[in-house]
């Protein structure tokens, strides 16, 4: 047992012998960040314990450890091995210096802090008086959708939560949108991104305001918000979501949600709140079939005909070439027909199916959707090797090489972060995919053959 305890004291570095300089640490920090990210999340950490190879730092908050963790902490560790070497991984400790001051009082000149939050709120995000539920396009894949947008408007919380989800591109925001403006007139309507109620509960931490953060919030009779799905993974950020949400219900306002999929499907979301997002009505809306992208090209065109004061032909055989070629969402396709519009105003001409193939050829090539998964059997086809083994923990070159190369493929082709890649690939930890990345671009610089091997599998990827 002495033994054990001697080599714990050989490890740990005590307080006379340590050789870190955090001032100096914060100070490269600072170069290397910026003003801005290092103000307001890399100053608040500091230096808790120092061991041969690893740091133990401290974070005010959960939340702030996430943040972090997730987009700071590679160049953190990168920055600190400068200072020492043998440094290998960071860990990071809560420690709150305002326990002593959770019982906030709201005094008299902090009541303009509520005006700065809403002000903020409403030139960020103010309801667009053109997604409205005249200008929605209802088919087979959104009218479920739209029927329960408009009862809501006439029936206040018979159905709350109303949870709208779907692809990117398909309409949820435009029927959140609508829903606001049908009740901003006779209601206190809230409508807001996840990603900005995050933003104004990040500055609210920060100014030790969140009283005023919670008033705000709270009193709104609609509350609606966007993308729910950006709080995954945000532990502190859920915690406030959840009881605001509670609230809300407590007080019968009307909340309405919308997600990028269905609320049991929402990874990294705690529990209950997925229970209290699933136990209002939940409604999707579906990639559009050929019948809806046609009306939706021919209300576009005459909105465009209405607002240039301009005359656009548009055979019936090129509308529906577009619509049945367009694969994605409306966003895409809105795209796309902007784009055969544009070509036909400056060439001041009719346009053939076979004018538009050779507008669109490259922009139909890219919208082939791409996925984590189908990269790992792409490229585990292509060597001829299990995906099974490819996943698996076993190191070997003939299976390393391989698996690096999907994940860079990963990274390059697809919009899921490191972290979301690296559970893609049997739980591994981010690093792994950054070094990945790293390895296989050297080799691509270096290395005829995997260059020649990457341009193959894209191009399989592709077809």
């Amino acid at each position: 047992m002495d033994n054990n305890n001697t080599k714990k004291q050989n490890i740990y570095i005590s307080e006379e012998e340590r050789t870190l300089d955090w001032i100096d640490i914060q100070a490269a920090f600072k170069r290397t960040f910026g003003n801005e990210i290092y103000t307001s999340w890399l100053q608040k950490i500091s230096l808790v314990k120092e061991y041969n190879d690893y740091l133990i730092l401290s974070v005010p908050t959960r939340f702030f450890r996430d943040w972090i963790v997730s987009r700071y902490l590679d160049k953190i560790l990168e920055q600190v091995k400068v200072f020492k070497l043998s440094l290998n991984r960071i860990e990071f400790k809560i420690i709150d210096d305002n326990k002593n001051n959770s019982d906030l009082i709201l005094k008299t000149d902090e009541i303009n802090k509520v005006t700065t939050i809403k002000d903020s709120i409403l030139n960020y995000n103010r309801l667009n008086p053109n997604l409205n539920f005249e200008s929605f396009v209802q088919g087979k894949s959104n009218d479920i959708a739209l029927s329960y947008s408009k009862k809501i408007c006439e029936h206040i919380s018979r159905y709350n939560p109303l949870y709208i989800c779907g692809g990117v591109g398909l309409g949820k925001t435009h029927l959140l949108n609508a829903i606001g403006l049908e009740l901003q007139s006779e209601n206190n309507v809230m409508f807001i991104s996840a990603e900005r109620f995050m933003y104004h509960f990040i500055k609210s931490i920060k100014k030790n305001d969140m009283v005023n953060f919670k008033d705000f919030f709270r009193k709104s009779s609609i509350f609606i918000i966007d993308d729910i799905q950006f709080i995954r993974g945000k532990e502190s950020l859920q915690e406030e979501f959840f009881h605001t949400f509670n609230s809300l219900i407590d007080k019968n306002s009307q909340i309405i949600i919308s997600s990028d999929r269905a609320p049991m499907k929402l990874d990294r979301v705690q529990e209950r709140i997925k229970s209290r997002l699933a136990g209002g009505l939940v409604v999707d809306i579906d990639i559009p079939d050929l019948e809806l992208k046609v009306k939706i090209i021919k209300k576009k065109i005459i909105e465009m005909q209405s607002q240039f004061k301009e005359n656009i032909n548009l055979s019936e055989d090129v509308i529906n070439y577009i619509a049945n070629e367009s694969k994605t969402n409306i966003r895409e396709l809105i795209g796309i027909l902007n784009r055969v519009i544009a070509f036909s105003r400056v060439h001041n001409k009719d346009l053939t199916i076979n004018d538009c193939k050779n507008i669109l050829k490259d922009v139909f090539s890219q919208m082939k959707v791409i996925t984590v998964d189908k990269i790992q059997n792409v490229v585990s086809n292509y060597f001829n090797i299990p995906l099974s083994d490819m996943l698996s923990q076993r190191r070997s070159r003939p299976l390393a090489r391989p698996r690096q190369l999907a994940m860079y493929l990963a990274k390059k082709m697809t919009t899921r972060s490191l972290p979301e890649i690296g559970r893609r690939f049997a739980n591994r930890d981010h690093t792994t995919v950054i070094h990945a990345v790293k390895t296989i671009t050297r080799l691509s610089e270096q290395d005829d053959e995997m260059k020649k091997n990457i341009n193959q599998i894209k191009s399989l990827l592709q077809e």
